[in-house]
């Protein structure tokens, strides 16, 4: 990563950059006590031009009505009025804890189009924060961390062209190998929606050739091209329906009733997290629990129940039974098991 795109989000903690706010707090200072100040000093100190001096002395002047007068005979801007202290944010400390875990959470932004704003807003939230609240921004930072699925270098460049396409509605084109699939094929799609889920970036769309609605990982598009022909989202189209019946990314036919045995061990990890909106955790009495969904059958939903390993058995649906059985016995048969 380049040491300039590091800078960009460092600067919330250790304010290393100085952003419009961090500008006119060092102005105000210089202000205070009757000191004219004028931009080409304020250019040298901030290492800024003259030109954004001015801009930041107006902004504070008219937006933020701070009474900065121009003395022509000193060459130099003041305070006509006594100024205690400098318009500034106020949030509590809870306040500042969470959004320390908001761009640490973000990070998996790096790199994509959304990199540039969302440093820029937290570097502003941070130096209009007042330091009343007794806590320190960088000490913050290294008590708190997050570790996100990073994109690969060929899903960035998917991404930022997805993005462009749902943003301005426009048909991208595509070459796509499902997971099934021995080899790609061309797509033709309407991108209504670009979502992270289970920290993979899917595009969910209008499929021009399969004429339904598709969902495809953006790992596995390749050669995505942004076209010229423009299209209407659907008013009736959600997110939130489309994938209401998912355990994960992957849309079923219908909805069941999904039902697991989870063993001690699997039971109280399953107890710390909410898998699925859906789910409800019965406790038995000698410690299980059974887990109860209401999902689509689907590749991500059965990986996840292989993964729990021989801490989870399924109870219903007979065919999810059926289809979990079938991949155990492969699997035995890799490892040269009857």
């Amino acid at each position: 990563m380049p040491k300039k795109t590091e800078k960009n989000f460092a600067g919330l903690a250790a304010k290393q950059s100085r952003p419009p706010l961090v500008r006119m707090i060092r102005i105000h200072e210089r202000l205070q006590g009757g000191r004219h100040t004028n931009c080409s000093q304020l250019a040298e100190e901030l290492e800024v031009s003259t030109k954004t001096a001015q801009r930041d002395i107006e902004f504070m002047r008219d937006q933020l009505q701070l009474p900065i007068e121009y003395d022509a005979a000193a060459h130099g801007y003041f305070y006509s009025k006594t100024v205690t202290q400098f318009p500034t944010l106020t949030v509590t400390q809870g306040e500042l804890v969470a959004l320390l875990v908001a761009q640490k959470a973000v990070q998996q932004y790096r790199g994509t189009p959304f990199e540039k704003p969302i440093a820029s807003a937290f570097e502003k939230l941070a130096a209009g924060m007042k330091e009343e609240t007794g806590v320190s921004l960088h000490e913050l930072s290294e008590a708190f961390s997050f570790k996100p699925a990073s994109l690969a270098a060929k899903e960035l460049r998917a991404f930022e062209i997805i993005a462009q396409a749902v943003v301005k509605t426009r048909e991208i084109e595509f070459s796509y190998q499902s997971l099934t699939g021995r080899a790609a094929e061309a797509r033709r799609l309407r991108p209504y929606h670009l979502g992270c889920i289970a920290d993979q970036w899917y595009v969910i769309g209008f499929d021009l050739d399969r004429r339904a609605i598709r969902t495809f990982a953006l790992s596995r598009a390749q050669a995505v091209k942004i076209t010229r022909r423009t299209f209407e989202r659907p008013a009736d189209f959600s997110i939130q329906e489309f994938l209401a019946g998912s355990f994960a990314a992957f849309q079923a036919q219908k909805t069941e009733t999904v039902k697991l045995r989870l063993d001690a061990f699997a039971a109280r990890l399953a107890a710390e997290r909410r898998w699925h909106s859906s789910q409800e955790i019965t406790p038995q009495n000698d410690g299980s629990s059974l887990l109860t969904l209401q999902v689509g059958i689907a590749p991500d939903l059965e990986n996840w129940i292989l993964s729990w390993g021989e801490h989870a058995t399924v109870l219903e649906p007979e065919s999810l039974v059926e289809n979990i059985a079938g991949k155990l016995r492969t699997m035995a048969k890799h490892y040269g098991l009857s």
